[in-house]
C-alpha cells in the first residue's frame, strides 16, 4: 500500500491552514498601513482635508478583523483537537472489538472442543471431571466478560440506582474470595484487616464486590510468576479508608499509570504482557469508586516487581448524639 504524502496528513493540513490564515491577516494589515501612509503623503502634499481621504474608523475595521480571525483560529483549533480525540477513540474501539471478539471466541471454541470430546469418546469419570472443571472455567471467563460490558453500560447510562448500606469491607472481600474460589484457585490471596479488625463503610454491595473481583482478576491475569500473589491491606487516614491491592505481577510502567483507567486502554500492549482482556476492567473500577465518592490510583512497587492499586473511600462518620 502506497504511503500517504505528508501534506495530506490532518496535522499538516491544519498547520498549513493556520499559516495561510495568519499570513492573510498580516498581509491585510501591512497593505492597510502602506495605503494609509501613501494617503497621508497625498493629503500633506495637496493640503487636503484628512477626513475626506482617510477613514477615521479604519483601525476599528482592522481590530474587528483581527478579532474575527482570532475566533476562526480558536474554532479551527477546537475542531482539530476534537477530531484527534475522535480518531484516538476510534482506534481504541477497534482494539476493543478485536480483543473482545477474542475474549468471546476463545472460551466458546474451547467449550465446543470439550463437548465434541464428550460426544465422540467414552471417557472415564476422572477425565469427565477434569474436562467439566475446564469448561466451568471457560463459562466463568465468558460470563465475566459479558458482565463487564453490561455493568459498564448501566453505569455510564446513569440508569443504575446504587443502594448504600454500612458493611464490613473486610468481610465483603473475604466473601468475594469464597464465592470465586475457582476463579482464584491458582493464586495466593491474603486479606490483612486493619488494627481494629473491621472496616465499616456504607457501600453498594453489588458494585463493591464487582470492584474487588475486577482488581483481583487484573492482578492475577497480568502476572507471569509461578504463583500469583495478592495482598489486600487496609489503612486509614483521618478522611479516607485506603485498600491496597499489592501483587507480584508484571508491574506498571510509570508513563502509563494515568492511562490504565481509560476506557478500552490496555497497558503494555506492545510487549504482549497486558494484551489479554477487553480494557474495561480498571475503567469499570474507577467508575464504581467515583459512585462511592472515592478514587483509584496505581503505582509500581519499590522492589520493581508487581504493582499496587489503591482504592480510597471517604470515611463514614457516625454522628454521636449530643
Amino acid at each position: 500500500m502506497k504511503p500517504t504524502p505528508w501534506f495530506f496528513h490532518p496535522v499538516a493540513i491544519f498547520i498549513i491552514s493556520i499559516l495561510a490564515l495568519v499570513a492573510s491577516l498580516f498581509l491585510t494589515i501591512y497593505w492597510y498601513i502602506e495605503v494609509s501612509a501613501g494617503l497621508e503623503a497625498v493629503v500633506e502634499r495637496f493640503n487636503l482635508e484628512p477626513s475626506q481621504v482617510l477613514a477615521p474608523r479604519s483601525w476599528v475595521v482592522v481590530l474587528v478583523l483581527s478579532v474575527l480571525v482570532g475566533i476562526i483560529l480558536f474554532s479551527l483549533l477546537t475542531i482539530f483537537v476534537y477530531n484527534q480525540k475522535t480518531l484516538q477513540l476510534y482506534r481504541l474501539q477497534r482494539n476493543f472489538i478485536d480483543n473482545f471478539t477474542h475474549e468471546l471466541k476463545t472460551p466458546v471454541t474451547s467449550l465446543r472442543l470439550f463437548l465434541e470430546t464428550f460426544q465422540k469418546y467414552d471417557l472415564s469419570r476422572e477425565e469427565r471431571q477434569k474436562y467439566a472443571g475446564l469448561m466451568l472455567l471457560d463459562v466463568s471467563r465468558l460470563t465475566d466478560t459479558i458482565n463487564r460490558i453490561l455493568s459498564l453500560a448501566r453505569l455510564e447510562s446513569k440508569s443504575y440506582r446504587a443502594h448504600f448500606e454500612p458493611l464490613d469491607l473486610v468481610a465483603v472481600i473475604r466473601g468475594c474470595l469464597k464465592q470465586n474460589e475457582a476463579l482464584f484457585a491458582e493464586a495466593s490471596i491474603r486479606v490483612h484487616p486493619p488494627p481494629g479488625g473491621r472496616c465499616l463503610q456504607p457501600v453498594d454491595r453489588a458494585l463493591f464486590e464487582m470492584l474487588v473481583v475486577n482488581l483481583l482478576v487484573n492482578a492475577v491475569k497480568h502476572n507471569d510468576s509461578p504463583q500469583p500473589e495478592v495482598d489486600v491491606r487496609f489503612a486509614a487516614t483521618p478522611r479516607h479508608w485506603l485498600i491496597h491491592f499489592e501483587d507480584n505481577g508484571v508491574g506498571i510502567d510509570p508513563h502509563e499509570v494515568r492511562k490504565i483507567f481509560r476506557k478500552f486502554y490496555q497497558a503494555g500492549r506492545a510487549e504482549g504482557q497486558w494484551s489479554r482482556g477487553s480494557g474495561l476492567g480498571l475503567h469499570l473500577v474507577q467508575n464504581i469508586a467515583r459512585i462511592h465518592r472515592g478514587r483509584v490510583s496505581a503505582r509500581g512497587r519499590e522492589s520493581g516487581q508487581g504493582s499496587i492499586l489503591t482504592v480510597a473511600l471517604p470515611r463514614w462518620r457516625v454522628e454521636r448524639p449530643a
